[in-house]
């Protein structure tokens, strides 16, 4: 496996080391014990899969304390341009992103931590997603930001992206500002 670090600490590009042959492919998708190897202790305690439409988009959502999730992001079907956003009060890439594609034929999964916002927007004519978080959905939780928050200054490939209800409501990231429990600790 290859992790590499990406221009947000902490975000990291997992590349799993895919067997290919003929038949098709084998992959570890996720192990432990090399996670651990590259210093990625997170248990994980929920795998979550979505099925998505061509020019959907689906956040940018975290979940606040107690029950704050670490990510891991990879795609089964089709390809994505996934984003995690730095939502940490007092952190030197506060409000910076990075984004990339994650396809299910280049098999990179993205790790993001706890303090970053993320989602995602599909790019093929379907996606499929799985994401393991290291805690337990809960709605009352849940917050997101405006995919097209004019602070943030996300190069979505796309301009008018299919939003849930929910997505359409979401607020600006400086209305998290005052009261965020997600504080950079350098």
């Amino acid at each position: 496996m290859q992790v590499e670090a990406t221009a947000l600490p902490g975000v990291l590009v997992i590349t799993p080391r895919v067997f290919s042959d003929p038949r098709g492919f084998f992959f570890e998708s996720y192990s432990q014990k090399k996670f651990q190897e590259h210093g990625i202790d997170t248990v994980f305690v929920q795998d979550n899969h979505s099925r998505s439409a061509r020019g959907t988009l689906r956040g940018l959502h975290f979940q606040l304390p107690p029950v704050a999730q670490v990510k891991l992001i990879r795609v089964v079907r089709g390809a994505i341009w996934d984003v995690a956003v730095d939502i940490r009060a007092g952190s030197p890439t506060f409000g910076q992103w990075v984004g990339m594609e994650l396809s299910a034929e280049n098999f990179r999964q993205l790790y993001i931590p706890i303090g970053f916002a993320h989602g995602f927007c599909v790019l093929s004519d379907e996606a499929e997603v799985l994401y393991k978080t290291s805690d337990f959905y809960s709605s009352t939780h849940e917050k997101g930001i405006a995919w097209n928050d004019p602070a943030l200054h996300v190069a979505w490939p796309l301009a008018a992206p299919l939003l849930s209800a929910r997505d359409q409501r979401a607020g600006a990231l400086a209305d998290y500002l005052a009261d965020t429990p997600f504080v950079y600790e350098g």
